[in-house]
């Protein structure tokens, strides 16, 4: 696993959905800006973590694997697009 491309291939997402700029969240009252919250990502030798509360995922599992060739294709992780329709 070339973690280095991985990591490339996540801040190239993240510049998709426009890291580091706030977004207009509507109010009863009006609207305010809001930053995204982020979902950590955090690779292990063996396996990964997803978000902050995330059960640890062997490489060898299949569900693990498609969300890394996601990531290697260029798209965000199809696990995550009912929960995040416009990226994470």
């Amino acid at each position: 696993i070339d973690f280095d491309l991985i990591v490339e291939h996540i801040k190239d997402l993240n510049s998709l959905v426009g890291e580091g700029i706030s977004q207009i969240e509507h109010t009863p009252r009006g609207a305010r800006l809001r930053w995204p919250e982020p979902l950590p990502l955090t690779l292990y030798q063996n396996g990964i973590v997803m978000g902050s509360t995330g059960a640890f995922r062997p490489y060898q599992h299949p569900a693990t694997q498609q969300c890394l060739q996601d990531i290697m294709d260029g798209y965000f992780p199809s696990e995550l697009q009912q929960r995040y329709p416009d990226g994470v």
